[in-house]
This record gives structure tokens, C-alpha cells and sequence, in this order.
């Protein structure tokens, strides 16, 4: 590693670097920060974590020349409540934004408002998702709520804008805009890059509807799930099989209007079609008129419909990730033509993770693996290479920046910095486990409000309210959490303990409304 170079990182603006002379060097050049998120990338889909879908050979390169985390979590998953931990460094509860019914109070502290005091340009591209306009920002540029993934329209420092295009293209060209004409270069930069992108319906763009046409995914060993002894598994609408959408999520609006589904959903699914342009259409049109065809011809039912719904879902969800790699290989290779490459610390992950059919499902929420989990790759110039085991969740982003940037961490940051680890450093912390709170219920998916607590090996959750219901896993001997073990004989200081931490850490976090004696 190049300890001057990292050391450099964690400077202040303006600070100096000396030898053990005391002979004056250069003042450090402060670390510019590239912080890409993409909405719902499951880490089954990058190639980095797990080639059996897909291939993502440009975000593969920020793990092959940084750190890959094996085991980074979320504090909440679902988009909103996301990106306010991630901003604010604290657990939803403390930063206010539960669910995506709140409204984010833009005066509260965040991590770009600290950089922005320290001198840093600060920049969010592409989704917020928040309600509120941003704050602590020199520049915003943000699609409207989810977003379209054509023509979208854009709200550029409080002016709306539509732009002609496809969403993951377009908020890519205003990235690099920015970064070439839009920011002070005499500044170090922070870019949050936000991708719409793979969220629902997973619109390919058009040069990509042909892919993966002729592949055929296994079906997850846990596909047709029974959900036995998991009431709150069995209860959610998050089904393949019964919640996704034929016409919405699987493109099946024929010009016939022969093909009918959930009403709402049928109307939004036309809908969004008609945002295209003559050319899309024409494009769009030249692939699924033929998908339509096959399937009325087919007449699929039972098993034969659930499997071929999965295989749509896979196969528009993998275009989707392709079109997001390609762009990702612009920006870094934008960064190393421009000599920033080895001055940017570049992260990529996602808002949560997303369930590729596990479980019979679509959709995040759970705290289960496939949706706590969710890819975190980092890139620090002069950092190690390869991979970190330690538990790391997304209030850890905000710690990070600051430190790197050289501000003080405020006390009341629930995270923790991952400086050390991309350093190579020893990691100087108490955490033994993470904590989780999804709170919103009922809204389209009915996942039930619950929280819980994870530590290497074991996952003790509680679903409250009118559900009422614990459980419990060994994540060594049972990694797709089908054997609820809670009350099981044998288990009772295990799950004692377990209970212990998960009330120290509601304490920790402000949430003693929740502990349940």
C-alpha cells in the first residue's frame, strides 16, 4: 500500500504532509469522492459476487483494483429509507425518513453538507427519492420520484426538464457533464451518481432488448417456497407466481388489447409505453410484438406460467444491468483519461438488495439475506486490494467520507468509517452484530413491520404489531433461511443472548419505544 497516499486522504484541505526532517512537502491533494447507487442491484447480478447470471466487467473493475465487502447490509430495505441512512449516517428512527410515506427534512446534518463546509464541490445526479428538494449541494439534477426509464423528466436546481433518451444513458451524459464542465476544478468533488435503474419494471433500453433471449436461468432451489413456520413469509404480495404484473411488469401489452391485468397496473404499464418516442416504440415493439405472439400461442398455465413469468423478469432485469455496467465503464474510463483515476475514491452499491425469484419473489423489504444484503465495492487510491468479511451496513458510508475528507465525525453518526479497512488498517470497533427496522406496512407488498438483529452466524427477527411472531436462523448450517429454529428446545441461551443485543442496540439507536420485553 502507499501509506503517504493514503495518509494523504484523511488530511484536511489545505494540510501538509512533512518528513521526519520536518523538510515541507506539497500540501496533500484532497481525495475527490464518486459514490454510485443503483436502485435495487441484487449482488446475485454482478458478476464480482456471483458470474452465474451476468457478466459486469466494468463495475467488476472497481473490486478487481479496490475492496470487495462480503458481508454489507442495509439498515432498512426499501429506496427512500435507504438513501436517508445513507446520508445521514443514522438509522431511519433518528433520521426521520421511516418509509416512503415520510418527507426527508433537508436541514437536518448529512455527509455533503460536512464536505461542502470542508471546500468539497458537491453534486447528486439522477434518483433521490426523498420528497424533499436536496440540500447541502452545489449542483442537483434528479429524476421525479422513481423516475422513467424514457424521456425522462428531470428536475435540474428546482427547473424541470424533459430529456430525450434512455434514464441510465442520460443521467450518465449529465454526470460527466458536470465533471467536465459544471464543477469548480480547482475544488476536490463529491458526485453522487444515482441510477434509476434496475428498479421496476425493468425497461431495457433498445439497444439491448435482444439479449438474453435464448437463455434460460435455473429456477432458485427456493422458487416454490411452502414459507412453513414463517407467517410473515407467507404473507407478504411480493409473489411471482400472483403479484407480477403481466402487462406492468412483463411488457405484455398487446395492440390487441387482448391481454388484461390488475386494472391500475394494466393502465400504468400502457402508460409508460406511451412515453416513447416513434423510434423506441418502433424498436420496443419489434421484440415484444414477438414475446406477445408466443406467449397467447402458448397458453401457459400453473408451474408452465410461473417459470416463464421468471424468465421474462430474469431476462429484462439482466438488460437492464447491462446497460448500467456499460455506463459505468464510461465514467471510469472518463476518471482515468482525465487524471482522476488516482485521486477518487470510487464506491458502488446499490439501495438494497432484490430478490431474484428466492422465495418465489420480486421486490426487497425482508430482512432476510437476499434483501438485507447488497453489493459494496470501494476503490481508494493507494488502498489494499481483495476482499473484507467484517459486518459494514450503509449508515457507514457517511463516517467514511468525512474521515477521508478529514472532518470530525459528529457523535451522533450511528456508523462507523470503513477508512481503516480500505486502508488495510485495523478496524477499531465494539460492533458485533446490525441492527434492522423496515417499518412500512401495508402499502402494495404487505411486509409486515419488523426488526431484528444479525451477527456472523445468526438472524433473530421479530415481526410485531398484529403479527406478533419471532424467528430465528443459523445462517452456517441454514443460508437460505428456510427452518425457523425459534422456540426449538436447545435454543433458549442462544436466543436470550441474541434478545440481549438486539435491546442494546435499540437502546444505542434511539428505538427504546420498540424493545419488547
Amino acid at each position: 500500500m502507499n501509506v503517504a497516499i493514503a495518509t494523504a486522504a484523511v488530511l484536511p484541505l489545505g494540510a501538509a504532509l512533512f518528513t521526519s526532517c520536518n523538510e515541507a512537502k506539497e500540501p496533500a491533494k484532497p481525495m475527490n469522492i464518486l459514490y454510485i447507487m443503483c436502485d435495487d442491484h441484487s449482488y446475485q447480478t454482478l458478476s464480482a459476487y456471483d458470474s452465474s447470471y451476468i457478466k459486469t466487467p466494468n463495475i467488476d473493475r472497481i473490486a478487481a483494483d479496490g475492496v470487495r465487502f462480503t458481508n454489507s447490509f442495509v439498515a432498512n430495505s426499501i429506496s427512500g429509507p435507504s438513501r436517508a441512512c445513507m446520508l445521514t449516517g443514522k438509522h431511519s428512527l433518528a433520521n426521520g425518513f421511516t418509509d416512503n410515506r415520510s418527507s426527508f427534512d433537508g436541514a437536518q446534518q448529512t455527509f455533503p453538507k460536512l464536505l461542502q463546509a470542508q471546500g468539497y464541490e458537491t453534486a447528486v445526479i439522477g434518483k433521490w427519492h426523498l420528497t424533499s428538494e436536496p440540500t447541502g449541494f452545489n449542483h442537483w439534477d434528479i429524476l421525479i420520484g422513481q423516475g422513467d426509464y424514457y424521456n425522462p423528466t428531470f428536475i435540474c436546481n428546482g427547473e424541470k426538464v424533459q430529456r430525450s433518451g434512455y434514464a441510465t444513458n442520460v443521467t450518465t451524459d449529465l454526470a460527466l457533464d458536470w465533471l467536465d464542465n459544471g464543477r469548480n476544478p480547482e475544488k476536490p468533488f463529491c458526485l453522487l451518481l444515482h441510477h434509476k435503474a434496475p428498479h421496476r419494471t425493468w425497461m431495457p433500453d433498445t439497444c439491448d432488448l435482444e439479449l438474453f433471449s435464448d437463455s434460460n436461468f435455473p429456477v432458485p432451489a427456493t422458487f416454490y417456497d411452502d414459507y412453513k413456520g414463517r407467517k410473515a413469509a407467507a404473507d407478504q404480495h411480493m409473489s411471482i407466481s400472483k403479484d407480477m404484473d403481466i402487462v406492468y411488469d412483463l411488457k405484455l401489452a398487446d395492440k390487441e388489447n387482448e391481454i388484461h391485468s390488475r386494472p391500475d397496473l394494466e393502465e400504468a404499464g400502457r402508460r409508460i409505453y406511451n412515453r416513447m418516442d416513434a423510434a423506441q416504440k418502433a424498436a420496443w415493439d419489434a421484440h415484444y410484438d414477438k414475446v406477445i405472439a408466443k406467449f397467447k400461442a402458448a397458453g401457459l398455465k400453473g408451474r408452465a406460467l410461473d417459470e416463464w413469468k421468471y424468465q421474462q423478469y430474469m431476462r429484462d432485469y439482466l438488460r437492464v444491468i447491462t446497460s448500467v455496467d456499460r455506463n459505468i465503464g464510461r465514467v471510469l474510463d472518463y476518471l482515468k483519461d482525465n487524471g482522476l483515476l488516482d485521486n477518487t475514491l470510487v464506491v458502488y452499491t446499490s439501495d438494497q438488495g432484490f430478490y431474484m425469484g428466492e422465495h418465489g419473489w420480486f421486490d426487497k423489504r425482508f430482512m432476510y439475506e437476499e434483501s438485507f444484503r447488497t453489493p459494496l465495492l470501494m476503490r481508494l487510491p493507494g488502498g489494499i486490494k481483495g476482499d473484507v468479511s467484517e459486518l459494514v451496513q450503509n449508515i457507514d458510508y457517511a463516517p467514511t467520507m468525512l474521515e477521508l475528507a478529514g472532518v470530525e465525525i459528529p457523535s451522533d453518526i450511528h456508523g462507523e468509517s470503513l477508512l481503516p479497512l480500505l486502508k488495510g488498517e485495523k478496524w477499531t470497533t465494539d460492533r458485533e452484530a446490525l441492527y434492522y427496522h423496515y417499518y412500512e406496512f401495508p402499502d402494495e407488498h404487505s411486509v409486515h413491520p419488523h426488526y431484528g438483529v444479525r451477527t456472523e452466524r445468526y438472524k433473530l427477527m421479530y415481526f410485531y404489531d398484529e403479527l406478533d411472531s419471532w424467528e430465528l436462523y443459523d445462517l452456517e448450517n441454514d443460508k437460505n433461511e428456510l427452518n425457523n429454529i425459534y422456540g426449538t428446545p436447545g435454543t433458549e441461551e442462544l436466543t436470550d443472548s441474541l434478545k440481549q443485543m438486539l435491546k442494546e442496540l435499540q437502546v444505542k439507536y434511539g428505538e427504546e419505544e420498540y424493545i419488547t420485553q
